[in-house]
């Protein structure tokens, strides 16, 4: 005899592994560390590395993510883009079936 058991909406998201609920905002927080890494932080050091050792700023920092024609910012945008836009479409049905308001956690 086998039982069928109902889980509701939160009880389904409770059973989910953390990396399938949580890979979006890591995603955006990786994105934001590389950017104030590359953009901020690298030229300051490299800059001050290079003051500190020769006197004078001789070379600028190239970005590592720029190299490629920026082919790192493209995919990533996209992946951010997409991931956001499809979780605007689950939150939008959920609201829809009556499982949860849009606005709530």
């Amino acid at each position: 005899m086998t039982h069928h058991v109902e889980c509701t909406p939160s009880e389904e998201n409770k059973s989910e592994h953390w990396m399938q609920s949580k890979w979006r905002p890591a995603m955006g927080w990786m994105y934001m560390m590389v950017c104030i890494f590359d953009f901020v932080v690298a030229p300051v050091l490299w800059s001050a590395m290079q003051s500190l050792l020769h006197g004078v700023v001789t070379n600028q920092w190239q970005p590592l993510t720029l190299q490629g024609a920026g082919l790192f910012h493209i995919a990533m945008g996209t992946i951010l883009g997409i991931s956001a836009y499809g979780r605007t479409q689950e939150k939008l049905v959920g609201a829809n079936n009556g499982n949860s308001p849009i606005g709530s956690p």
